[in-house]
């Protein structure tokens, strides 16, 4: 769902009372560089290279809309292990719904829809709200540097011998156990 009421660094809103009724509405955005440095900052990543969403706004029915678009952005995030930059291509594709008797769930324990690309209708779409949710949806959780691995870290207090990653092995006493228990049939 794209978000309200809150302040976007892009915008790029089109009236539903001016698309055609019958025919598809086609679009393709992409913001200035000025407004990729905003989105840069707005996503909490180092670099918006480029972004563009490209689709169309199809009628359906007599009141409500379909959005299919394609995503394309190349980002720079920050490798969760070094922190150097990784570059990023996204390319994805995006559908909205957006239906006049849409209603949303109700209740305390409301279930998340199986169908989470229905919204309402609004009086207007933002095209640049619906791209910036959909780079948002499409970011790497966890950006990794190619080779980068995690290194193993011991602690451990003066005088302790230090624990490591093969000793918290569930099985790692019983592996031992039946080496010492071979060796001493082997002698």
């Amino acid at each position: 769902m794209t978000e309200t009421g809150i302040d976007l660094p892009w915008s790029h809103p089109v009236r539903v009372a001016d698309l055609p009724g019958r025919k598809p509405y086609r679009f393709d955005i992409a913001p200035d560089a000025q407004a990729l440095i905003a989105i840069a900052e707005w996503a909490d990543i180092p670099k918006v290279e480029k972004l563009r969403l490209k689709g169309e706004i199809t009628p359906r029915g007599k009141h409500d809309m379909v959005l299919t678009a394609q995503i394309g952005a190349t980002v720079t995030q920050e490798c969760i292990i070094t922190l150097e930059p990784v570059r990023t291509r996204i390319d994805e594709p995006v559908t909205r719904q957006y239906l006049h008797d849409w209603q949303p769930p109700t209740g305390e324990e409301a279930e998340m829809p199986e169908d989470d690309t229905q919204e309402a209708l609004p009086e207007e779409i933002d095209l640049a709200a619906v791209a910036l949710e959909a780079l948002e949806l499409s970011l790497p959780l966890y950006p990794r540097k190619d080779g980068a691995e995690l290194s193993q870290t011991v602690v451990a207090a003066d005088g302790v011998k230090p624990m490591t990653d093969e000793d918290t092995k569930p099985f790692a006493n019983l592996r031992d156990l039946i080496q010492k228990k071979g060796e001493s049939d082997g002698a």
